[in-house]
């Protein structure tokens, strides 16, 4: 094997193992707060332990970058941390909770469409013709999720949890690309957990939280495991090392590949639940996912054909933000996980 199809396969493999981690939050989240939790609480929870790692770990290796860029760019680093981050956690957790895991994160990764519809209606900006039919390709998709035909019978608030989801993961992506190029993703990951943390004490009041849920043994499908490592898992392998593999494996990939990859984080996310925490989808609901994410792939791959800026030398810092449409400024996706 050449050195390039070496890189390439960590790259698979980086990406992959990173989808499965961010996949894994949504069912291990569920169980904790099925164990006492509120979602806001599990939320706050995960996010401060991610910041408990990504601080110090930016200030080792990004100590110069970590005070410039947020003296820099302050108010859209704290919109990411509260939109991007504690949003888009706090309403995919709260779907979690009332739906099943796979229709909730199906629900969420509606968010690159929602970023081509604001660009096209709200900054008016062309929007490539393939692009607007994977659009109508994932509506359709999602009209077969939430089984319209039902009138909606899955639970509204859940349902308008998860869309909530993905208008906050679209607000991530249009916010980091702004930021592509100006704040390093270490610098930005690691400020956004902290604006995030500081964000959700205000409404999840940890003061109230039920500590005992902690130590106490949480019920995850047959099965018991205490919540303190449930916790552990969707803040430091869920969220950090989700993150940290994310960026390292899509470096390695062409913005297309690593595109097609970073939708596996659903599937992941619905076989875990299903072999976690029992849960099952219809037949039509599967068949709709599989429409979502399609549509959604269709869209995006339009999307990342435009020209991108000449790439900056590789250094482990040019794993910059995602543009509107998911893919970093040296065109390679960025990872996206609830």
């Amino acid at each position: 094997m050449d050195g390039a199809a070496r890189t390439r396969a960590w790259g698979v493999g980086l990406t992959v193992f990173s989808s499965v981690c961010f996949g894994a939050s949504g069912p291990f989240g569920k169980a904790v707060i099925e164990g006492g939790l509120s979602p806001l609480q599990a939320v706050w929870l995960r996010m401060a332990a991610a910041a408990l790692v990504l601080v110090p770990l930016a200030a080792l290796l990004r100590r110069r970058a970590l005070t410039r860029g947020l003296r820099r760019d302050l108010v859209p680093v704290a919109a990411y941390g509260v939109v991007g981050i504690a949003g888009c956690q706090a309403f995919y957790f709260l779907a979690a909770s009332r739906l099943p895991v796979g229709v909730a994160i199906l629900l969420e990764f509606c968010g690159p469409v929602m970023v081509l519809a604001w660009l096209r209606i709200v900054r008016r900006a062309p929007v490539h013709r393939t692009a607007a039919g994977g659009v109508a390709v994932a509506l359709a998709g999602l009209v077969l999720v939430v089984q319209v035909w039902q009138g909606l019978g899955l639970d509204p608030v859940g349902l308008a949890a998860g869309l909530a989801a993905a208008a906050c993961q679209a607000a991530y992506f249009l916010i980091v690309d702004r930021l592509a190029g100006r704040v390093d993703p270490i610098v930005l990951t690691a400020s956004g957990s902290v604006v995030a943390v500081a964000a959700l004490t205000a409404i999840a009041a940890p003061w109230t939280l039920p500590w005992d849920v902690l130590p106490a043994h949480v019920a995850v499908g047959g099965h018991t495991a205490p919540g303190w490592a449930l916790i552990a898992w969707i803040g430091l392998v869920s969220t950090v090392l989700a993150y940290l593999t994310g960026v390292a494996g899509l470096q390695r990939l062409p913005a297309q590949v690593g595109g097609a990859i970073c939708y596996t984080e659903a599937v992941a996310a619905a076989l875990i639940a299903w072999a976690v925490l029992g849960e099952t989808l219809t037949p039509a609901q599967l068949a709709g996912g599989a429409i979502v994410l399609t549509g959604a792939y269709i869209a995006q791959r339009a999307a990342i054909a435009r020209p991108v800026p000449p790439a900056v030398p590789a250094t482990p810092a040019t794993a910059t933000g995602t543009t509107a449409a998911g893919t970093t400024a040296t065109g390679t996706a960025a990872p996206v996980g609830p």
